[in-house]
């Protein structure tokens, strides 16, 4: 897959988005605020960081991407269609009855998922058990990529994995943490206070990355850092806008889990499609 310039990897990111609403529109159910705050993140991976081929979705030398919070799949399923490996038109499937495209990733359903994830905080265990076999076949050049929501941290399956994957040494992990402040219930602070999370997750003996999660060129730039790193795995904390790039829905946690209605989603769409106002629309 070429490499894209940083604008237009933004576009693309846009794209997804604009994908997003129409898919939970369509499916009347969903997540709004992480899908949106991640097609940032995703579209980094699956445009520029991830070693994968969506012609092949089981290349043995692919890196390996794994949806912890699968309650996010949305911006999962719209980069995976953007990147080739399903038809665009599928998305409208999303969550319906006998969809390959279901609310939470089901790995069997659909090629070139890599997990499936409905209760949380497993994501990270997964990783280590793949990492570790990776480790065992002497495959030095894959990572396995997870993706986490901060909520999940809530779950102490996360923190059994962190230590394995400590003691292990498992350098082939690079988590990515979606800390956009928000779970179902309300702030993260409030529900169930996660600070500091850099000092916690050093403690566990992870190397930490911090980054501004909606910021293309930090994402990439921190994927290539956390390549970089020996001895440890890496977790990179990405501060991220929930509900990004629709101005009614960011910050608030009870976009979480519901979906725009009719009028919410052509006026979501309006918002991404002239970039806030700042361009004329084509759909105009």
């Amino acid at each position: 897959m070429p490499k894209l310039t940083i604008q237009e990897l933004e576009l693309k990111a846009n794209t997804i988005r604009e994908d997003i609403i129409s898919m939970l529109e369509q499916a009347g159910s969903g997540h709004s605020a992480g899908p949106l705050g991640l097609a940032d993140i995703f579209t980094a991976l699956y445009f520029d960081i991830l070693k994968h081929d969506p012609a092949k979705p089981n290349w043995s030398q692919r890196d390996m991407l794994l949806l912890s919070n699968g309650h996010c799949v949305p911006v999962q399923y719209a980069a995976m269609a953007e990147a080739g490996y399903f038809d665009k038109k599928e998305l409208m499937t999303l969550r319906a009855f006998g969809s390959r495209l279901q609310g939470h990733p089901e790995r069997t359903r659909l090629p070139g998922l890599e997990n499936t994830s409905g209760p949380l905080g497993c994501g990270l265990s997964q990783a280590a058990g793949m990492a570790l076999a990776m480790r065992m076949n002497k495959d030095f050049y894959r990572w396995v990529y997870v993706v986490m929501g901060d909520g999940e941290l809530d779950e102490g399956n996360i923190w059994e994995a962190a230590m394995l994957a400590s003691k292990y040494k498992l350098n082939n992990i690079i988590a990515i943490l979606d800390r956009n402040n928000i779970q179902i219930d309300g702030p993260t602070e409030s529900v169930m206070p996660l600070e500091n999370l850099k000092a916690k997750w050093e403690a566990f003996g992870w190397h930490v990355i911090e980054i501004d999660g909606n910021n293309m060129e930090a994402i990439i730039d921190a994927a290539a850092m956390a390549r970089a790193i020996v001895e440890k795995p890496v977790i990179i904390i990405a501060h991220t806008v929930p509900g990004k790039g629709v101005d009614f829905m960011e910050y608030d946690f009870h976009w979480h889990g519901s979906p725009p209605n009719h009028e919410q989603a052509k006026k979501a769409l309006h918002e991404l499609r002239t970039l806030g106002g700042k361009i004329r629309s084509e759909h105009e």
